[in-house]
C-alpha cells in the first residue's frame, strides 16, 4: 500500500484545511486509516483513525481529546481515498500531518502502523 498526502498548507487560527491521502491498491477499504501529526522537537502524536468496513465497527471513528469536535476523519472507498477535515485551527495544530494503514485498528501515539505517507505541513499562524 503507497500512500500520497495532499491539502496542506499555510492557513489563519479559526480558518480550516482539508486534508486527503490516496491510497494505492485494490483492498483500500480492508484497512484501517488514520492520521499522525509531528511538530518540531515533538514527538509523534496520533490524530484521529477510522476503522475498515469489514471491522466489528465498521466506519468507527476515534479522535485525540484535543481535536475532538474540529476535525472529521473520513473515507471514500470507492476512491481509495481518507480525508481529514480541519476546522477552528489553532497553532498547535501546526506539524506535519502522516497519513497511516494497518489492516488492525490502532489508537494511540506510539501505534505502529505497517504504512506511512511522506507527510504533509499544516502550518496555522496567529
Amino acid at each position: 500500500v503507497q500512500l500520497v498526502e495532499s491539502g496542506g498548507g499555510l492557513v489563519q487560527a479559526g480558518g480550516s484545511l482539508r486534508l486527503s491521502c490516496a491510497a494505492s491498491g485494490r483492498t483500500f477499504s480492508s484497512y484501517a486509516m488514520g492520521w499522525f501529526r509531528q511538530a518540531p522537537g515533538k514527538e509523534r502524536e496520533f490524530v484521529a483513525t477510522i476503522r475498515s468496513i469489514y471491522s466489528w465497527s465498521s466506519g468507527h471513528t476515534y479522535y485525540r481529546d484535543s481535536v475532538k469536535g474540529r476535525f472529521t476523519i473520513s473515507r471514500d472507498n470507492a476512491k481509495n481515498t481518507v480525508y481529514l477535515q480541519m476546522n477552528s485551527l489553532k497553532p498547535e495544530d501546526t506539524a506535519v500531518y502522516y497519513c497511516a494503514a494497518d489492516r488492525a485498528p490502532f489508537y494511540s501515539d506510539d501505534a505502529l502502523p505497517d504504512y506511512w505517507g511522506q507527510g504533509t505541513q499544516v502550518t496555522v499562524s496567529s
